[in-house]
């Protein structure tokens, strides 16, 4: 079901789980539409900390609890930014959702960098091209060192040079994968 999944139990996503992905229950604004997703491999290497494990990690958090109340808040902002086409507040909850999971295994027992030097260099590019052109080109991280590069069908060119000259240089072997908004995952 696409084009938008919602993984998670959440009490405003009708029929959530923890289990499988569900079709996100509500209209999706125009500006969403045919979104783009630049993933920059800058470590095409195994991960350091596989999902699981990174997830295990969690359970005797410090900050565990107040991160599940905060990714809920933030759900909720995301599903009415998604339907009111809220491109600014999209950007601000998506890149504060991936640096804080960064922030999480940071202070994590054991404790890990996830992020690479080129990592860090990416967004720093980002922030300054975004100030710059006031485009809504805005990131959001795995758990390891690649960047996914987001921004609106609109502005494809503008960002697509911008990866071209100045972002996939930090990327391994200049290798990067474009992709977009899909049908969705399916239960299987």
């Amino acid at each position: 079901e696409g084009p938008l999944v919602v993984w998670g139990t959440h009490p405003e996503i009708k029929n959530s789980s923890d289990l499988f992905g569900e079709k996100f229950p509500h209209k999706v604004h125009e500006n969403f539409h045919n979104f783009h997703d630049t993933i920059l491999l800058v470590d095409k290497g195994e991960k350091q900390v596989s999902s699981t494990v990174g997830h295990n990690l969690m359970h005797n958090h410090p900050f565990a609890e107040q991160r599940f109340k905060q990714a809920n808040k933030n759900l909720a902002k995301l599903s009415k930014v998604l339907q009111t086409g809220d491109l600014k507040s999209f950007i601000h909850i998506v890149e504060s959702e991936a640096l804080t999971l960064h922030a999480m295994m940071l202070t994590s027992d054991p404790y890990f960098i996830l992020m690479k030097p080129n990592t860090l260099e990416i967004i720093q590019k980002i922030w300054k091209f975004r100030a710059e052109t006031e485009t809504n080109i805005c990131f959001t991280l795995d758990a390891g060192a690649n960047v996914h590069v987001l921004y609106p069908e609109k502005e494809k060119e503008i960002c697509n040079k911008f990866i071209v000259n100045e972002l996939i240089k930090y990327c391994q072997n200049q290798h990067y994968i474009c992709d977009m908004v899909g049908f969705g995952a399916k239960q299987i």
